[in-house]
């Protein structure tokens, strides 16, 4: 999608971290925006800031684990602006737990959130893109989408679902003019950390160091957007961990001497 302005574009996760920052570029190129994460009083804030015209940004709360609330969500962006243009799937969840003590009740959320969560709202979008003939469908996956690390087996179980889904997706759908491209953070600098399910389902709470030296979000923002501009089919975003991504594909021992020594004492 080169062209992004006067383009209709939908943010999920768009209160804060990757999501806040990419409504803020996208709004610099004249894109109308649909902002929408659980937090209205946060999307309110990230419309003020966009600094868009008030009838080029509908700020629609939704969370995403509320299948039944999706196709209505739809709908009323479709009310508003009769068409979609681009879905960046961004809303998603991490974690902190190891496989024995994590419960089954905090991987079904963190399925729901990631996995489920992102089908049902693609689901419901496609449609409207495939009658339009046209469409840009972005998702937010991880490095971890490539390569699983300790204490998240959960997050990087649906991060390479999500890249299974959406690579027959893609395959799909190109007859019909609509590209698919799959965005794979290392560490950027959010809140996702602290937001992160531990084993028991409470938050994480702690603002990982990694995280916190990490790309700053609005360059991440940046790099998405020019991702999108050129319809790659995968964005890798970091430091030296995407480099992880080259190591699983070329040299996967040497990837697992590494993810090994990450494992906690």
């Amino acid at each position: 999608m080169s062209e992004l302005k006067n383009k209709i574009v939908w943010i999920t996760g768009a209160s804060s971290g990757i999501g806040e920052a990419t409504a803020y570029v996208m709004a610099k190129e004249g894109s109308k925006l649909v902002l929408s994460a659980r937090r209205k009083d946060e999307l309110e804030k990230v419309k003020q800031n966009c600094g868009l015209p008030d009838g080029d940004v509908l700020v629609l709360p939704l969370d995403v684990e509320d299948f039944e609330k999706i196709k209505e969500a739809t709908q009323s962006v479709i009310a508003k602006f009769g068409k979609i243009d681009l879905l960046f799937n961004n809303a998603g969840i991490s974690q902190r737990g190891d496989v024995l003590t994590t419960s089954m009740e905090v991987y079904q959320r963190i399925i729901n959130i990631n996995f489920l969560g992102v089908i049902a709202l693609t689901k419901a979008v496609l449609p409207y893109m495939i009658n339009q003939n046209s469409g840009h469908i972005v998702v937010t996956s991880s490095v971890s989408g490539k390569l699983g690390t300790p204490l998240r087996s959960g997050y990087s179980a649906t991060k390479h679902a999500l890249h299974g889904f959406f690579d027959s997706l893609r395959a799909e759908v190109y007859r019909n003019n609509i590209q698919v491209t799959l965005v794979c953070p290392g560490y950027i600098n959010t809140n996702i950390s602290l937001n992160a399910l531990s084993s028991d389902g409470s938050k994480h709470g702690k603002m990982d160091t990694n995280q916190q030296n990490g790309v700053p979000a609005d360059i991440c923002a940046q790099k998405i957007v020019a991702g999108i501009r050129n319809n790659k089919s995968e964005i890798y975003i970091g430091g030296k961990e995407v480099l992880g991504v080259y190591l699983k594909r070329f040299f996967p021992k040497i990837l697992e001497k590494i993810v090994l020594k990450q494992a906690p004492k």
